[in-house]
């Protein structure tokens, strides 16, 4: 289905109207995952000069005048009343999430509801966090990969069968349904939208002024597989995650892991995916990708070294792996998120080879 025509200069010079832009919270939503898209399309309208996304925050619950929306803390927000029938075609809707959001779910069925009815009228709709519980619930999801915090991940897969759920992902797209990981994940889908409607340049300025890095893509992890590592307990499964860090330039199997702990393959492989929540290859694989990208974000090393000291026999199968997992080969992801130009390789003339934004 094609994406809906976004605000954009007309091929006669005149300005279109104003792109609507429905955030859609709830007693219990997370304030941050609404008032960070709410900042970044503000933004958008100051740096532009005009009202080119017009952003309302509403609520199947704000009665029919309006009225406060508590949060999931202290505080609440001002919400428009929804008229259930508006028209969606030409706007974009972002249903935020809950730190509990089965409860949130129980307390919110005319949410469900409206979104089963609704939903795909919308000309771009987005599930913040845990709010592709919502979107999943209303069966908008079935067929579909999709990606929320990693927290509640397992759980969200367990109840929808019907999804595949990518928990490393930053956000994912597919067809005019976005979804996104945790909290500060709203900021990059917003910004990710700005950039689909309006340019990279005009995304790289908000994302500047808000002192924020555009730099995530969809496919970058959620966590570091380094980091989660160390709030494991400390025990064998501790032990060998540590050793398969500190040596992703091996060949590992099963066996010799399993021998490695001190266990069948059967035990080890049970005991660490239920420490870990993955199998010892998927884990592996994952951090080998991991080490890749920061190899190829921080150093010049060529796309060759990088493949051999994480564990690739070839540069090929590099380029395999990350084509299938971030959708862009290992020189276009280094020519977009390098840290430093002196991770960028030199051209004959002295520049880095690398196109300003």
């Amino acid at each position: 289905m094609p994406q809906a025509e976004l605000p954009r200069l007309t091929d006669e010079g005149a300005i279109s109207p104003p792109h609507c832009v429905l955030i859609l919270i709830y007693p219990g939503f997370k304030p941050l995952e609404a008032v960070g898209p709410l900042s970044v399309f503000s933004y958008a309208n100051t740096l532009l000069g005009r009202m080119a996304y017009d952003v309302r925050m509403v609520s199947l619950a704000a009665g029919e005048t309006g009225g406060d929306i508590p949060a999931d803390g202290p505080m609440s927000l001002r919400a428009e009343a929804f008229p259930p029938d508006a028209p969606l075609d030409d706007a974009t809707v972002i249903v935020t999430g809950a730190a509990h959001i089965e409860a949130a779910l129980d307390e919110n069925p005319d949410l469900v509801a409206w979104l089963r009815a609704r939903g795909r009228d919308a000309g771009r709709l987005a599930a913040l966090c845990s709010g592709s519980f919502f979107l999943a619930e209303a069966g908008l999801l079935d067929g579909l990969r999709v990606t929320t915090h990693w927290r509640v991940a397992d759980r969200l897969a367990r109840r929808y069968a019907a999804l595949t759920v990518d928990q490393d992902a930053i956000f994912i797209h597919e067809d005019r349904i976005w979804t996104s990981a945790g909290v500060t994940a709203a900021i990059d889908i917003s910004l990710a939208f700005i950039e689909a409607d309006y340019g990279r340049e005009l995304a790289v300025s908000i994302a500047r002024d808000m002192v924020v890095y555009l730099k995530r893509p969809g496919g970058q992890a959620q966590f570091s597989h380094a980091l989660q590592h160390q709030s494991v307990e400390h025990g064998v499964i501790a032990e060998i995650r540590r050793f398969i860090l500190e040596h992703l330039d091996q060949d590992f199997t099963l066996a010799g892991l399993a021998e490695r702990a001190r266990m069948s393959e059967r035990n080890f492989s049970r005991l660490f995916h239920r420490e870990t929540g993955r199998t010892p290859f998927v884990f592996l694989n994952a951090a080998r990708l991991e080490r890749a990208r920061t190899l190829l974000e921080e150093t010049r090393h060529s796309v060759k070294q990088i493949a051999l000291s994480c564990g690739y026999g070839t540069d090929q199968e590099l380029r395999r792996m990350f084509r299938q997992h971030f959708g862009i080969s290992p020189v276009a992801y280094r020519a977009r998120f390098a840290t430093s130009r002196r991770a960028l390789p030199q051209t004959e003339s002295g520049g880095t080879g690398r196109k300003a934004p």
